[in-house]
């Protein structure tokens, strides 16, 4: 019996370590991936009580990530921090409209503008983000919402700009969708700063980490504060999370290696394997 176990348990460490390199490498955290796996491997365990592992898994996942993107200079804190206390107000919101809204419907179309924008990023060339030649570099002027940013990342500049206010109005509505829906947003966060906040690729994927582990701790808490976790929830947690501890170095190792296109293409296919997935359950229904 207690070989068995073993292998139970080095299987969910090994689930961990695969989808915490791979939510890593594209800033995604990988709840996206995670908590449809823990419901095929569970079926009956109570979704609620799945989500809290999920979380407290990418809590894990995107703190160590976090500490790897941080060691290579690619998290824009500032902006970070802004986006993460925006989308937490969302998140709620959604939570409460999902006891008045009809979510079926919503879900169908939410899932044909994944795949959708899976497509869009297949094709679309994204911009390095490189430092320019000086006549096409950004305006350094700095108004009230909209501050010019440069960061340096092995030797290359990067500079783009955004407006904070577009940006708080984005995130807010993000965090009521993914909450609404409970899909997770970390598959939506980077390709919302790549292609509406004009983020470079790899200054999108660390920064997405931070706000990701950011908003797993407020909602960890909750559950916590909720009593959701027993003994089962702590050994699956220790278990994936465990595995995760080291698939997210491993991720961001190679994030820093793989160029931009590449990352974009990979997160596409996460995209639109979760848009058909719900187009599934929708037709399931």
């Amino acid at each position: 019996m207690f070989h068995s176990i073993w292998l139970a348990y080095t299987g969910l460490a090994l689930i961990g370590f695969t989808i915490g390199g791979y939510g890593t490498l594209v800033g995604a955290g990988g709840g996206f991936l995670l908590m449809p796996v823990l419901m095929f491997i569970y079926p009956h365990m109570p979704p609620s009580e799945l989500a809290g592992v999920s979380l407290a898994c990418i809590l894990v996942n995107t703190l160590s990530g976090g500490i790897a993107f941080a060691k290579q200079g690619r998290i824009d804190y500032r902006s970070a921090l802004l986006f993460a206390i925006t989308i937490i107000p969302g998140s709620l919101l959604g939570a409460m409209a999902t006891k008045y809204v009809p979510r079926a419907d919503f879900e169908g179309v939410f899932a044909v503008f994944l795949i959708a924008l899976s497509a869009f990023m297949f094709l679309k060339k994204t911009e390095s983000g490189k430092i320019k030649p000086a006549e096409h570099r950004l305006n350094q002027k700095s108004s009230r919402f909209r501050k010019p940013t440069t960061m340096a990342v092995n030797g290359i500049v990067f500079e783009y700009e955004y407006n904070s206010l577009w940006g708080m109005i984005i995130f807010l509505f993000l965090g009521f969708i993914v909450s609404f829906l409970g899909i997770g947003g970390g598959a939506l966060i980077v390709p919302t700063l790549i292609y509406l906040m004009n983020f470079p690729v790899f200054i999108a994927a660390g920064t997405s980490t931070l706000i990701i582990a950011i908003v797993c701790f407020t909602s960890t808490s909750m559950h916590v504060a909720l009593g959701t976790f027993d003994w089962w929830s702590l050994i699956h947690i220790t278990a994936v999370g465990g595995g995760m501890l080291f698939g997210a170095q491993i991720g961001a190792h190679l994030s820093s290696k793989v160029k931009g296109e590449w990352i974009i293409r990979a997160l596409a296919a996460a995209l639109g394997a979760a848009g058909v997935k719900m187009i599934l359950t929708v037709l399931a229904l």
